[in-house]
């Protein structure tokens, strides 16, 4: 009787099976050793490949915030300029210095001009086409276009649109007393954030309190529900099998979300092209991009407009509500802060209540108040970099060698640790805005603060999303109190289901009427 072995390979078809096979483990066993090693061949400091992936595995599957996962990350080796990790195959590196964090975004940024991949524009066409994926030239372009819409002088002019959507957002809570006992802020806010992004960049008037199932308020409801196991899973899917997903024909975003944005978009852009209807905002602007002769890298076309709006509405419906209300929330538990900035309101405001551009910008311990909670809860806890072409780091300690990183390796800011780095900023789980007075401020270690991130690639909308906080903060303690209610997560604990901060309970205040 003929052995197995035999057997095995007396079929040519067998033969070739089990050699391709093999090949296919060795090639499988080579790649996991060049990964497993990759960090310490280079004598860098890191977290291990294998050993500590439960930790990622812990933070998809909601048992560890996002939070704690970058302290983690951050006091893995204090003594460390940086720390070295994998992205599945990808070399990632951990910058915690400083003076290198000023290099890489700022001093060698033509190193470190892109954002880390996560949606193409052939994977998700109204994703991969907003500024935030957009790489090399075509970003930069697309910044040049978009920069004029968030200057000083255009955040004057949005300032009385911004303002009124305050003003309609803090009457109707005026006129509702039976919500004031306890507010659910994450939900009100909002629908204030719909309100305002509907008027500054659609030119449409939304009043989202009333109109509670708007279609605008419900599409971004759609856009950043990111909690559920479908949505994560869908990411993981997207990051891991991206070729997979392409030849199914699927997009992240759903395409009646892309549609209704298409519609909206092109139905304003044809009214103004009707009725020469002129407004100096983001729709105007890329419209006049368009219009350009001579462009040397890439036509705007329709759906290039519909992104950059996209991304916009995007950031201004979720990151922009949410330091909402964290702010609210810290006024509401430190009544001498609250206090203090209604004197400086009223100080400046008129005697209903409006207050000026110029007026606002005078306001310092608002400016403080809103630039300690950008500190305590920024709006994007970690900033990426990926590096286009090779650049040799520094050794992370003594001991350490010079490494090389070549490109396609990422680059983490760990920005809610070093915010919360008791080195940089002593007590850092305290709400102090005096860490932002004259006196203190020169006394933060630059680059240890990037709420917006830094250098070229940081928050175009910062302006903006600064200017409308700070309105509507001056209208709601013109009219209210801030109070803490039985719900009120105090002190904070950060939701593990989310990727983004949230306090696990959710975001609830109180109001009292202010008697004039």
């Amino acid at each position: 009787m003929e052995s197995s072995s035999s057997l095995l390979f007396s079929s040519p078809f067998a033969f070739l099976s089990t050699t391709l096979f093999t090949i296919g483990v060795l090639k499988f066993v080579v790649a996991l050793y060049h990964v497993y090693t990759h960090w310490s061949k280079r004598s860098v400091p890191y977290i291990q490949a294998i050993p500590n992936l439960g930790l990622p595995w812990q933070l998809l599957f909601r048992r560890l915030s996002t939070a704690d996962y970058m302290k983690y990350i951050y006091n893995y080796d204090s003594d460390a300029k940086y720390i070295g990790m994998m992205d599945m195959a990808t070399p990632l590196v951990v910058l915690r210095d400083p003076e290198l964090i000023k290099d890489v975004m700022v001093k060698d940024f033509e190193y470190f001009t892109d954002h880390a991949p996560f949606l193409s524009e052939e994977l998700d066409p109204l994703f991969g086409k907003t500024i935030l994926s957009l790489r090399g030239d075509r970003w930069k372009e697309m910044r040049t276009t978009l920069s004029p819409s968030f200057t000083a002088s255009k955040m004057k002019v949005m300032f009385e649109l911004v303002s009124r959507c305050s003003h309609e957002f803090t009457e109707y809570l005026a006129d509702h007393p039976e919500l004031w006992p306890s507010i659910d802020t994450d939900d009100a806010l909002r629908r204030h954030a719909t309100d305002v992004i509907a008027t500054s960049a659609f030119g449409i008037s939304v009043n989202s309190m009333k109109e509670r199932n708007n279609e605008f308020f419900m599409r971004g409801m759609e856009v950043i529900d990111f909690s559920s196991f479908v949505a994560v899973s869908k990411m993981m899917l997207f990051r891991a099998t991206p070729r997979i997903m392409k030849a199914l024909g699927l997009t992240f975003f759903s395409s009646a979300t892309s549609k209704f944005f298409k519609r909206i978009v092109a139905e304003t852009i044809k009214i103004r092209e009707d009725q020469g209807i002129v407004r100096p905002d983001m729709i105007h602007l890329l419209m006049q991009a368009r219009e350009k002769e001579g462009r040397s890298v890439h036509d705007m076309t329709l759906d290039d407009i519909v992104s950059q709006v996209f991304i916009f509405f995007f950031a201004g419906f979720d990151t922009a509500s949410t330091l909402m209300c964290f702010l609210v929330h810290e006024l509401a538990v430190h009544r001498d802060i609250q206090d203090r900035l209604y004197e400086e309101i009223e100080h400046f405001a008129e005697r209903n209540g409006e207050i000026s551009y110029e007026s606002m910008s005078k306001m310092t311990y608002l400016d403080m108040v809103v630039s300690e909670a950008l500190r305590k809860y920024p709006p994007a806890p970690l900033n990426d970099r990926i590096c286009v072409k090779s650049y040799k780091l520094p050794p992370s300690k003594p001991g350490c060698k010079s490494v090389i990183i070549e490109p396609n390796s990422l680059i983490w800011l760990p920005v809610y640790a070093l915010h919360h780095d008791p080195n940089y900023y002593p007590n850092p789980s305290k709400f102090d805005p005096e860490r932002f007075s004259d006196k203190n401020k020169d006394n933060i270690v630059p680059y240890t603060y990037m709420p917006f991130g830094l250098g070229p690639r940081m928050c175009i909308g910062n302006r903006f999303a600064l200017m409308e906080v700070k309105i509507l903060v001056i209208h709601l303690l013109h009219k209210f109190i801030f109070k803490a209610s039985e719900k009120t997560v105090e002190p904070m604990v950060f939701d593990k289901s989310l990727f983004a901060l949230k306090p696990d309970g959710g975001f609830w205040i109180s109001l009292e009427k202010r008697e004039k």
